[in-house]
């Protein structure tokens, strides 16, 4: 395997970006970037780039662009945005700017959710693709955005090497 190739111990670079009114204000302190960004470190992989932004889908959008262009990250999650509230806009931000769809991290995140809590009809997640970079849209709750990653880890490591262009991923398939 190569330096760049994704596996167990590969360092899979990632940003998390809250989307939170509230704790974008300083009202409420954000425990689901912290809950994640522990998540992605006890895969001992890094936490390149943090940030709390309101539910603002001008900046959320602008802040996606950024980060996916600056070929910085391999994967970017977000968490909040995701429900019914009428501020709720990460889908649509997500899906301004990414440039393929990658719906079955979405149904499977969904799916799994189903069997814990009827809510995750409610999910409107969306994941995709933006030049090299995988972002993910998950629940605000840290709970929520915890289980929705689990149900993913396992493929991330195949899917940024397949993002990288990596020739030893055909033999993970």
């Amino acid at each position: 395997m190569t330096p760049s190739t994704p596996s167990a111990g590969q360092r899979i670079r990632f940003g998390i970006l809250t989307l939170s009114d509230r704790s974008a204000r300083g009202e409420r302190e954000d425990s689901s970037g912290p809950a994640l960004a522990r998540l992605v470190s006890a895969e001992n992989w890094s936490v390149v780039k943090e940030a709390i932004l309101p539910d603002d889908e001008s900046a959320i959008r602008q802040t996606l662009s950024e980060w996916a262009d600056g070929g910085e990250m391999d994967v970017i999650l977000t968490t909040g945005g995701t429900g019914f509230a009428p501020r709720d806009m990460t889908p649509e931000a997500t899906r301004a700017v990414i440039e393929r769809e990658a719906p079955g991290l979405a149904e499977a995140m969904r799916a799994a959710s189903l069997k814990i809590t009827p809510h995750a009809m409610l999910s409107r997640i969306v994941a995709g693709i933006r030049k090299r970079t995988l972002i993910i849209n998950l629940p605000g709750s840290p709970k929520g955005a915890v289980e929705n990653l689990q149900v993913i880890l396992p493929i991330l490591p195949h899917a940024v090497q397949l993002l990288r262009d990596d020739p030893a991923s055909e033999s993970s398939h």
